[in-house]
């Protein structure tokens, strides 16, 4: 990990909670985009995908139609890739959905955290799915989302917080989980 970019997104962000709508929505979309790609390339795009999606409102994304679509298969600057692309209005809409039938996303997705997480001591001791994951990923479907599979899930809670993946020796694992312990109870 040499990357500023990376060293920074690492550091400072990955795995801090987040429990509001529109920062859960980015972090399901861009995880969805990321899908066979490298996460650097994400990162580096993620301004522009901002920029694309509204900054992810889910308001405003929800009312893209096929117009928008074709301007972001014209956007250099994002992933171009239509089934994502749909899949990221589809979520925002999916993201209204929950909020008017009383269950919003950041409690939809908070609700999945696991009781129990063993800290990683290594590379190895990462998991590419959980039972909570798949549970999260077929809710998620149900309420229409796409590009939400078990392990783009897994891979958002690990950003957003739900679980601490830093490995047990990573100075920044302690900060994190006191963050962590704070906003979850």
């Amino acid at each position: 990990m040499s990357d500023e970019l990376y060293i920074e997104y690492h550091d400072n962000e990955w795995g801090r909670p987040v429990r509001d709508e529109r920062g859960l929505l980015e972090r399901l979309c861009l995880e969805g985009f990321q899908s066979g790609l490298s996460w650097l390339t994400i990162l580096r795009k993620r301004e522009n995908f901002r920029a694309a999606f509204a900054n992810f409102d889910p308001e405003r994304v929800a009312r893209f139609g096929e117009r928008d679509v074709k301007r972001l298969l014209g956007d250099a600057g994002i992933v171009r890739h239509r089934g994502k692309i749909e899949a990221a209005i589809a979520n925002a809409r999916g993201t209204l959905a929950l909020r008017e039938q009383g269950t919003p996303l950041h409690e939809l997705v908070w609700a999945h955290r696991p009781k129990r997480h063993r800290a990683p001591r290594g590379a190895g001791d990462w998991q590419a799915t959980t039972p909570e994951s798949v549970t999260l990923s077929k809710a998620l479907k149900g309420g229409g989302f796409r590009f939400v599979g078990p392990t783009t899930v897994y891979a958002a809670m690990q950003a957003c917080g739900v679980v601490n993946d830093h490995l047990l020796s990573c100075h920044v694992r302690r900060a994190v989980q006191r963050e962590i312990d704070a906003v979850a109870g």
